[in-house]
């Protein structure tokens, strides 16, 4: 009998198409020209330098611009050829870019911050400047008077933002790991409220106005989908990096998300997938499987005449339990756990062989 072989399907990864080599210090922003074969990268070697596809099908700087402080980050408006500049003393820079992207003339400098800028929006429709920085405030600018319109400060550094052109909310990630949703005005801005999810800082944020989701990346190696629209407080928890996200994309028409770390992955999320959503965790004097009492329950250690054990939590079902009582560790991509994650015994029992496979997550 002849043997039949079955070809393994490929896990699709991505492909190198082209490498750009010519900054002598950490690249902070890079964006593609739409409709052409070209690249807008900032640095914090202070340059600004616009990249076209030659013939020979490499890229070459046709604009080479120096300022005066390192570049920390960039926003480009496309259809009128606008860049906007972060720098590291403050300053947001505008210029005008030629049709032809051979020339950039400068149009304004904004005093936005006491510190380095880290994030930045510029929204047509208002024609203002929204940004974020190191002096722990976020700012919006008029681009047409150049003159400051508002600015809220926060308890730790403002290090990313997202903007939503149709409603004017904006939502500010900072370094304590919290998300504040502000409506602003001109002259004015109101708190609408502050997301919580993270244990580290918040790296990256991705806003799709379509379905009117939130994403969230932190050091804490994970992500999260906040349902703003939704207007019911569901969030999904996605673990499948190492190390500290730092970018994320959500392209609307795949219902891809795509998410990078510290280390390099890439991770490619199918958004269509079924998931489960993470479970509060709850709040407890005493281990809710054993009733042990934790090391803070003074009276209870004291009557028992035992010591006092660790506070932990299921992933799965969100009790505080000691150590002993969860000691079995199993990955739930249902949840978004792709790595091995604490679960209870009784949790641990209840999850099945292929409840461990990967769900719509490429690594």
């Amino acid at each position: 009998m002849a043997a039949e072989i079955h070809s393994r399907p490929q896990t699709a990864r991505p492909v190198l198409l082209n490498k750009i080599e010519g900054h002598s210090d950490a690249v902070t922003g890079a964006v593609l020209i739409p409709k052409e074969d070209g690249v807008i990268t900032v640095s914090e070697d202070r340059t600004i330098r616009v990249w076209l596809k030659r013939d020979s099908g490499q890229y070459w700087p046709s604009i080479y611009h120096t300022v005066s402080s390192p570049c920390s980050c960039m926003s480009y408006h496309h259809d009128s050829r606008r860049i906007f500049i972060g720098q590291d003393n403050g300053a947001v820079v505008e210029f005008l870019i030629s049709e032809d992207f051979n020339k950039m003339n400068h149009v304004k400098t904004y005093p936005a911050h006491q510190n380095r800028v880290s994030d930045m929006v510029f929204s047509l429709e208002t024609e203002w400047v929204v940004s974020t920085g190191h002096d722990k405030s976020v700012s919006w600018m008029c681009t047409q008077s150049g003159s400051m319109l508002g600015r809220h400060y926060f308890n730790a550094w403002a290090s990313c933002l997202q903007y939503d052109h149709e409603t004017q909310h904006a939502f500010v990630g900072d370094c304590s790991g919290q998300i504040t949703l502000l409506k602003l005005e001109k002259q004015t801005y109101s708190i609408i409220t502050t997301l919580k999810g993270h244990e580290g800082s918040i790296g990256t944020l991705w806003w799709d106005p379509v379905q009117r989701l939130l994403f969230s990346g932190a050091s804490d190696h994970s992500i999260i989908m906040w349902d703003i629209g939704g207007r019911k407080g569901r969030t999904l928890l996605l673990q499948g990096h190492h190390e500290r996200v730092q970018a994320l994309r959500y392209l609307q028409l795949t219902r891809q998300l795509l998410s990078c770390s510290a280390d390099g992955g890439i991770a490619v999320w199918n958004m269509d997938t079924q998931r489960e959503e993470a479970p509060q965790w709850l709040d407890s004097d005493s281990c809710q499987k054993c009733e042990q009492p934790f090391f803070w329950n003074i009276k209870q250690m004291w009557d028992s005449k035992t010591i006092g054990l660790r506070q932990h939590h299921c992933r799965k079902c969100g009790k505080a339990v000691c150590g002993k009582c969860s000691s079995k560790r199993s990955p739930y991509p249902i949840m978004g756990f792709e790595f091995p994650v604490r679960m209870c015994d009784t949790c641990f029992e209840t999850i099945r062989e292929e409840d461990r496979t990967a769900v719509g997550h490429v690594p």
